[in-house]
């Protein structure tokens, strides 16, 4: 019988074949791996064999060697482009890149080929985990002739600010809510563009977490830029604060590649910036209510239920201070990775739909997004890609014209539309009998 029973009994599984498994039931890993290795291939093609073009490294290079010369003046660290207008983290950046290669163009082409396939991981391992798009759509994220450009023929700071970024919501779909701050402020350490980012990412965080937890992240966050801007703060606080955080930078009509079929009066006045800012709070607002918070029964209900609960839980605990309750509990949510980066996404794409001025290296700023975005809306398949085909041309017309920027509007719009028309889907993983409160 002992001889018997050991024939019968099954040989303990192999962590190999565990793997294995996992890989056959989602083809997606050893594609994205595949896709990974591809494209490293081909952009160290373009490095090796496309010319560089020289638009702003110089002018990079000559604000680092102010700052490592001991210029802490913000006004007075200046380019052949102009004053430097951004915060302290680009400096610390770029001075890193000038120490590893001498100020010299090809070794920096060659780190940002490694940057450009970091964020590319990043971005195979944010879009594997949500499960949104088919395996083959993958490939979308590596087809942008303009995108390659930006990385490792133009080494614009939007690189590192993108790939910080993409870093921060990995961290965020982990429910790391304190870490991913941290990483998304160093991202706006080096471009404000990733600002936002900031009200769906403050929405996520009121949803997932209490009031305490969300002031004590914010808290984090705001220490990494006084941290970084400290020596500049200490000395030029308000040469500082007006040139890394300008926000009312007018742009040169000539590079805007979205609103170029506005006449030039009309696209540098302060009533065209007013009218897309009001646009732009305007689409964050109906998007909280009738898409974000549609389960919570929109903004102001989701509001009054969080300040219910936290008076609750506020009230249990002066009662009972030594002991511990589960309803003490019941002011932080699990919510879903779909929920997270499809309004991370969508909140972004709301900005850049709105912005005035969108030059070509801020492409990166929402290129990654697209094929997420796309699957999210009701299209169809062939209208999805026929969409995401007419972006990338419109980025790839150089001049901008008339006629590219107009269209270029019309296919955003259409992507919002679609996003608008996509039914919202119950943002929690926990909870879910709550999942019809207030949803009708």
């Amino acid at each position: 019988m002992a001889i018997s029973a050991a024939r019968n009994r099954k040989p303990p599984k192999r962590r190999s074949d565990n793997i294995i498994q996992k890989i056959y039931k989602n083809p997606k890993t050893p594609f994205a791996f595949s896709l990974l290795l591809s494209d490293a291939l081909l952009t160290a093609l373009i490095i090796a064999y496309v010319p560089y073009t020289k638009i702003d490294w110089d002018a990079y290079m000559s604000q680092v060697d102010g700052f490592i010369g001991g210029e802490r003046d913000y006004s007075s660290l200046k380019g052949d482009t102009g004053p430097l207008v951004y915060p302290a983290g680009f400096l610390y950046i770029y001075s890193a890149i000038q120490y590893v290669t001498g100020g010299d163009v090809y070794p920096a082409q060659i780190l940002f080929g490694f940057l450009y396939i970091v964020n590319l991981g990043i971005v195979l391992f944010i879009y594997v985990k949500t499960d949104v798009l088919p395996w083959w759509a993958l490939t979308l994220l590596s087809l942008s002739k303009r995108l390659h450009s930006i990385f490792v023929l133009r080494l614009f700071n939007d690189c590192f600010a993108t790939t910080l970024f993409h870093a921060s919501l990995i961290p965020l779909l982990y429910q790391k809510w304190h870490l991913s701050l941290i990483i998304f402020s160093a991202a706006v350490s080096v471009k404000m563009n990733v600002l936002l980012y900031a009200p769906p990412l403050l929405l996520l965080m009121v949803k997932a977490m209490d009031f305490i937890g969300v002031i004590s992240a914010l808290t984090g966050a705001a220490l990494v830029q006084i941290l970084l801007g400290l020596p500049f703060l200490w000395s030029y606080p308000i040469e500082y604060l007006s040139k890394a955080f300008n926000l009312g930078r007018v742009f040169i009509h000539f590079w805007s590649v979205n609103f170029k079929f506005v006449p030039e009066p009309v696209f540098v006045s302060k009533e065209f910036a007013l009218v897309l800012l009001v646009i732009h709070l305007g689409l964050l607002l109906i998007f909280v209510q009738y898409r974000w918070c549609k389960h919570e029964g929109g903004l102001v209900s989701f509001l009054r239920s969080r300040f219910v609960q936290m008076r609750l839980k506020t009230s249990i605990t002066s009662s009972f201070p030594l002991k511990k309750s589960h309803n003490t509990s019941s002011g932080t949510k699990i919510l879903k990775k779909e929920h997270i980066v499809t309004t991370m996404f969508t909140g972004n794409f709301i900005g850049i739909v709105c912005a005035r001025s969108l030059h070509y290296q801020f492409y990166s700023w929402y290129f990654y997004s697209l094929p997420y975005l796309l699957w999210r809306t009701p299209f169809p398949t062939v209208v999805r890609l026929l969409l995401f085909a007419g972006v990338e041309f419109c980025w790839n017309v150089f001049p901008s014209t008339v006629y590219s920027s107009l269209v270029l509007l019309c296919v955003h719009i259409i992507i919002l539309w679609g996003l608008w028309r996509a039914p919202p889907e119950y943002p929690y993983e926990n909870d879910r009998s709550q999942a019809g409160m207030k949803a009708s």
